[in-house]
């Protein structure tokens, strides 16, 4: 492959001398490995207008068509070598065909490398908006848990005993010194309806209490 590609044509040399070869000469002295340069330079005069103004053409830039170009030159001169060029058509439909298949492989490669980057970039921006929604609502929930701190020990515990620890009212009564299920019921009804007072100034800090309230 190394020697492929030290045989293969540069796409500047547009000033070296003109030589015309047939398509059967072209074959014979890529098989014998004679006169080789010459062969390439008359290929690249042929055909590289040609398949550049495809590529071109096809989503590519100047500097891809080059690079695509040496490409092909280094599988048609394999192709050739290898008995896989049976000169079926012409070597310039040929190298159209090869230049074709190998830019479409190109692009496909670049769409999965993009495809493969947009999704990392989205997976990190969805970490990173998660991991600011996680610090935010343990912030608010700091919050509300220092107003509800305010709000006097025995309505403290009945809140939180049945919105943080899902306590039933018949297990919050072992908790407190009420007499029964009924007196917590309104004694919770009037403790919720103080702290929503006091966050209601604060649209975060509502929301969250109703998350807790309705969740």
């Amino acid at each position: 492959m190394l020697w492929l590609q030290k045989q293969t044509v540069n796409v500047q040399m547009k000033v070296l001398r003109n030589e015309a070869f047939s398509d059967a000469e072209v074959i014979s002295n890529l098989m014998e490995n004679t006169r080789v340069d010459a062969a390439l330079r008359h290929l690249y005069r042929e055909n590289f207008e040609l398949l550049s103004r495809y590529i071109v053409n096809n989503s590519g830039s100047e500097q891809d068509a080059e690079d695509i170009f040496q490409e092909v030159m280094v599988a048609f001169i394999g192709l050739v070598r290898a008995g896989k060029f049976r000169g079926e058509s012409s070597i310039r439909t040929f190298l159209f065909s090869l230049n074709k298949n190998i830019w479409l492989n190109e692009l496909k490669r670049r769409g999965r490398a993009e495809a493969r980057e947009l999704k990392y970039e989205k997976q990190n921006e969805q970490v990173a908006v998660t991991a600011d929604m996680a610090m935010e609502l343990k912030q608010t929930k700091s919050e509300l848990m220092e107003v509800i701190e305010q709000l006097g020990e025995n309505c403290k515990k009945i809140l939180m005993l049945f919105y943080f620890e899902n306590k039933s009212m018949k297990e919050i009564v072992d908790h407190l010194p009420y007499e029964n299920e009924q007196v917590v019921r309104n004694k919770k009804s009037k403790c919720l309806k103080k702290l929503e007072e006091m966050v209601t100034a604060n649209r975060t800090l509502y929301q969250q209490l109703k998350n807790y309230l309705h969740g």
